[in-house]
């Protein structure tokens, strides 16, 4: 075969890669020459779609068509001069250029020298050989149809998206009215003949699809109060006409084919014409919103007031607000309140709306703190109002006797808020508050606070100054000075703990005088509780171990822990039943008793050297005090993401929030933040400062895994089962940890939870374990059959002395386990008040209330 012929067959077998590339390069082509023809078509056909032509008149649509015309015509003029067939050459160039080598230029080449040399002849059927193969594994490229050199603004995106909204939200119909309205006569498509159609709308507040009239073949149908009605009528002017008595026609309409008629009542619509249709058309009102108050407004101790509300309505609720204003004819009008009272702007309060789902019907709860309002303590009447999007107003009005406040329970403190409060009842009192309150700080008590007394003067003198009446500014400043004054009063920092006791004891007896709620109650009593448990705690470390006491001849009553508990809930119960007098009786002897009382140490050879078991119990203790202080840092750090820059709330000095530190700034361990702790005491040795949580959680995870090494009780069943519990709180702490790691803290605090459940329970085992191995039997049952050895001094399944033994003491403080009573109590009180905030977000208002359900 000759060279010429080998050549020919190759090129015969890329006919089609061939013909493939030269399409490529029409495509490319009329691509460039050619796209700014179909953008202008794009935006015709998507402006008539969103119903241009029936917005603009006969002429300005004529005037519109012709540019749009003019211009696709110069823009195909030019494309067309562009535009440029590719040939037969140009596309085996193209072809040629992206095979490596360029075999198909070779193929049709001949050697300029050499020709009759038979060794050239050689080399050259073998170069063509080469380039014949090459030239087999052709395939044709892909065109290159980007145009973001000839269209560098991007319109052609900018026409195909118009085209894409049109298709999805237009209506493609509407483009034959481009048709109708440039056809030739006296109106718009008078060869078509007559044609209507119609659209209800109802209002967009109403979340209720649009009706097209053409496809409702009832007699009748229902839409909501304040529907549109949108006709439109093809044809000759006057041969499709409507009536109707749902509302009025529009008398002077610009264009007679389009009219619209907003629906206000009940009637019939009729289209008279060809094709003529009749409906009837009930409207259905729109109800004006409802709003009702779920039981009373109650007060949420120390001085909030909190209740809830049910709004309903059909179409849903927009807004709402509470408006309280002074009830004065309900107040009690003696002594300060016997002048008639200066006016005042009655107090508006937004009432909280859902966030997420329907609020066509739902409840919720308000929770405000107006303790220094000139309101609180007061008769007040509140009017609950919510609007809907119509403007519709719902409304109902509520008498509160008394606008919860906070209460104080200092004698003193009680005489300064009550001058206070008169002083904001009007600015006439202020001569009678002077003199009382100079009467109260003529001879002072001995207790009384420098700083508080220095207040109370700084007040005298300034209601004194005015010669007349005073500003209201100088009221505004006097009643923020007296309501610092009574606060320190009533919860002032005092450091004798007998002297808080004692104040805690004359508060609790001064709220069952006033009648207070149970609520308020409630808080004192665990005031009290508290108050106590320091008082304790000061007996405990003053007490001596091992010195002498005085032989009173068997007169001594020593007393437990539980004694003293028992007889606050008996307390606690005779108030609840109304029994104040009883209660005041028993409250008076819990005193005396608590003044006169001795500490015992517990136990024998309290000082002497700690057992194994013991030392287990501590260390286990300590990683229990330290999982909890992590779990709390997790809690705030979560808090603080889900409200940042949410100031802190206050608190009473002394009684430090669940999770915060305590006012004197310590630790929950009782050091000072970022002091070094003993071994096995804190978070990685310096309260985990320098550490992530994810770290500190690594490090009790080893910590509790070295303790479970040396654990006492193993192979009793006891023993058994702490261990047991104790793997499974080291797996949630190390689920816990690889949660932090991801960052994910609302996971972390569940598995952080279910490790200190499992704490608990494995050191609770470990108690029964460790009585066992000092009994040789179950707790109990030696004392069940008699067995007890005398000398050996009774003691709970943990090794501590049982609180029936009529002793206070044991090898543990009893505080330390009373204020961990008293915080867990505290952190469910705290968890139900935050639960119940409504401007906290729902992620963690939904946490919080899986907490509230595990407890």
């Amino acid at each position: 075969m000759t060279e010429p012929q080998a050549t020919e067959k190759v090129l015969s077998r890329l006919i089609w890669p061939l013909r493939l590339t030269r399409a490529g390069m029409v495509a490319e082509r009329v691509t460039r020459a050619f796209w700014p023809v179909w953008s202008v078509m794009f935006m015709t056909v998507a402006a008539f779609a969103f119903g241009i032509a029936g917005r603009m008149g006969q002429t300005t649509l004529w005037a519109g068509l012709g540019l749009v015309g003019l211009i696709l015509a110069l823009l195909i003029a030019r494309a067309v001069m562009r535009f440029r067939m590719p040939s037969r050459a140009e596309a085996m160039d193209r072809l040629d250029r992206t095979l490596p080598g360029r075999p198909l230029s070779a193929l049709l080449d001949h050697p300029a020298m050499g020709a009759a040399d038979p060794a050239t002849q050689s080399v050259w059927a073998a170069h063509l050989r080469r380039m014949a193969d090459r030239a087999a594994t052709a395939r044709a490229p892909e065109p290159d149809l980007r145009l973001s050199r000839q269209d560098p603004f991007a319109l052609r995106y900018v026409a195909a998206t118009a085209l894409a909204m049109a298709l999805l939200f237009g209506t493609m119909d509407r483009v034959g009215e481009m048709g109708e309205a440039v056809s030739f006569g006296t109106g718009p498509a008078i060869a078509s003949g007559p044609s209507w159609e119609g659209w209800v709308e109802p209002p967009v507040y109403t979340g209720l699809p649009s009706l097209y009239l053409n496809e409702i073949f009832a007699d009748g149908f229902e839409t909501p109060v304040g529907s549109r009605i949108t006709f439109r009528s093809y044809g000759e002017e006057g041969s499709v006409s409507i009536t109707t008595d749902v509302g009025p026609l529009p008398s002077d309409a610009a264009d007679s084919y389009a009219q619209s008629v907003t629906v206000e009542r009940s009637g019939d619509f009729t289209v008279n014409g060809p094709m003529g249709r009749s409906w009837s058309i009930s409207v259905l009102p729109d109800q004006a919103p409802a709003v009702a108050l779920d039981g009373e407004v109650e007060g949420e101790p120390p001085g909030q007031m909190q209740f809830s509300f049910t709004a309903t309505d059909d179409y849903g609720v927009t807004s709402g607000t509470a408006t309280i204003r002074l009830d004065a004819s309900a107040a009690d009008r003696r002594f300060g309140l016997s002048v008639e009272p200066e006016p005042r702007e009655a107090l508006v309060l937004d009432l909280p709306m859902p966030f997420r789902g329907s609020r066509s019907e739902f409840t919720e709860v308000v929770l405000e703190d107006l303790s220094q309002h000139p309101f609180a303590n007061l008769p007040v009447t509140m009017t609950l109002t919510v609007t809907d999007a119509a403007g519709q107003i719902g409304t109902i009005a509520h008498d509160v006797p008394r606008l919860p406040g906070r209460r104080f329970f200092d004698p003193l403190a009680n005489a300064v808020i009550e001058m206070r409060r008169d002083l904001l009842w009007s600015r006439e009192n202020a001569p009678r508050a002077a003199q009382i309150l100079r009467a109260l700080t003529q001879s002072p008590e001995p207790g009384l606070d420098q700083g508080v007394y220095l207040q109370l003067r700084s007040a005298i003198r300034r209601l004194e100054a005015a010669p007349d009446m005073i500003s209201t500014d100088t009221r505004d400043q006097v009643a923020e000075i007296l309501w610092n004054a009574a606060m320190e009063l009533e919860v002032g920092d005092l450091d004798d703990a007998l002297e808080r006791l004692r104040q805690a004891q004359e508060r609790l007896s001064e709220a069952m005088r006033q009648g207070a709620s149970d609520e308020e109650i409630a808080q004192l009593m665990d005031e009290l509780r508290q108050a106590m448990d320091d008082y304790m705690q000061q007996l405990a470390e003053n007490a001596q171990p091992g010195e002498d006491r005085p032989d009173d001849g068997g007169e001594r009553m020593e007393m437990s822990m539980s004694d003293l508990e028992e007889m606050m809930r008996r307390i606690e119960e005779l108030m609840q039943e109304g029994r104040m007098a009883e209660a005041q009786e028993m409250l008076n002897a819990l005193q005396q008793m608590l003044e006169n009382m001795e500490m015992v140490q517990g136990g024998e050879g309290g000082d002497g050297p700690r057992t194994p078991g013991e030392q287990a119990m501590e260390g286990l203790q300590d990683t229990l005090r330290d999982q909890q202080q992590l779990s709390d840092d997790a809690f705030r750090e979560l808090q603080d993401r889900l409200n940042p820059g949410r100031p802190q709330q206050g608190q009473p000095q002394g009684q430090g929030q669940p999770g915060q530190d305590n006012p004197e700034g310590q630790a929950e361990n009782g050091q000072q933040p970022g002091t070094q702790q003993e071994p096995g005491t804190g978070q990685g040795g310096e309260n985990g400062e320098g550490m992530t949580l994810a770290e500190r959680q690594e490090a009790l995870r080893r910590m509790l895994e070295q303790q479970q090494g040396g654990l006492p009780g193993s192979g009793t069943e006891a023993g058994d089962e702490a261990l047991r519990r104790l793997d499974d709180a080291a797996r949630a702490m190390e689920e816990a940890e690889g949660l932090l790691e991801q960052d994910d803290l609302a996971g972390a605090l569940d598995a952080q939870s279910e490790a200190l459940e499992a704490l608990r329970e494995g050191m609770t085992e470990l108690g029964r374990a460790l009585a066992q191995d000092q009994t040789g039997e179950d707790p109990g049952q030696g004392m069940a059959d008699g067995n007890m050895a005398p000398d050996r001094p009774l003691q709970d399944p943990l090794g501590r002395q049982a609180g029936n033994s009529g002793a206070f003491g044991s090898d543990e403080a009893m505080a330390d386990r009373e204020e961990a009573f008293r915080r867990s109590r505290e952190l469910l009180d705290e968890l139900r008040r935050r639960s119940a905030e409504q401007e906290r977000p729902e992620l963690e208002r939904d946490y919080l209330r899986r907490l509230l359900d595990q407890f």
